[in-house]
């Protein structure tokens, strides 16, 4: 895990908290296992995977065609919705075209989908990404940067901390909405299908919803469904 996403994952003094904590906890509960977080760098999660030094990654990691490559994914267990967020004053105006210049500088999380979506959708402007959330947060809120390409739910945790100093860019929708998986190693089918089998019977009992309002402190939204 990265434990610097107040509140899907974070540090309470040095003990992991958040909602994937609380999700890892009852799984290793069922399958009668000791659970061992490792907090590594967002960049380091899939290669430490690959290289099998550990079992399964919680980061609620998108699964793109490049990371299928290279990993297995369980289904999703957390959905998020991406915006692009600028400093409180600024007067831009709220369109994809108006944001998509050469005159902008757009930070996202290195290795993340935000990255790709800043290159994607608004490739005239210069894409700049950090290996810390924060560092690309606050690259945007002292003025280094225009805007930030991230989960509503981070930077409503960042606005908590810093004043609101930012706020959603007003587009006609989010830039987009996708969903978190688990990773696990290569071709390790049974862990794979032990997870989705869990996290189906978690999401209809109700628990995924109640431990996701516990924890990130609203309901949880649609997911997909489940067989």
């Amino acid at each position: 895990m990265t434990l610097e996403f107040r509140p899907e994952m974070y540090l309470v003094g040095n003990k992991p908290a958040g909602y994937d904590v609380v999700l890892l906890k009852e799984l290793a509960r069922q399958m009668r296992v000791k659970l061992e977080i490792e907090n590594l760098t967002f960049t380091g999660l899939v290669p430490g995977l690959v290289a099998k030094k550990f079992d399964l990654v919680s980061v609620g990691l998108s699964p793109t065609p490049e990371r299928r490559r290279a990993v297995t994914f369980s289904r999703p267990y957390v959905p998020y919705v991406q915006v692009l967020a600028a400093r409180r004053r600024d007067r831009t105006v709220p369109t994809i075209a108006a944001w998509n210049s050469s005159s902008k500088t757009i930070t996202s999380l290195q290795g993340s989908t935000a990255e790709e979506r800043v290159e994607k959708t608004f490739p005239k402007a210069k894409s700049h990404s950090f290996p810390d959330q924060n560092a690309a947060f606050l690259e945007v809120a002292t003025g280094r940067a225009d805007g930030i390409v991230v989960e509503t739910y981070l930077l409503t945790q960042f606005n908590k901390s810093n004043g609101n100093a930012l706020k959603t860019v007003s587009l006609a929708k989010p830039l987009h909405v996708e969903y978190g998986a688990y990773a696990v190693q290569h071709g390790n089918a049974a862990l794979a299908s032990y997870l989705n089998h869990f996290i189906c019977k978690e999401q209809k009992s109700g628990a995924l919803a109640k431990i996701y309002a516990a924890t990130m402190g609203g309901p949880l939204k649609q997911m997909p469904r489940c067989a």
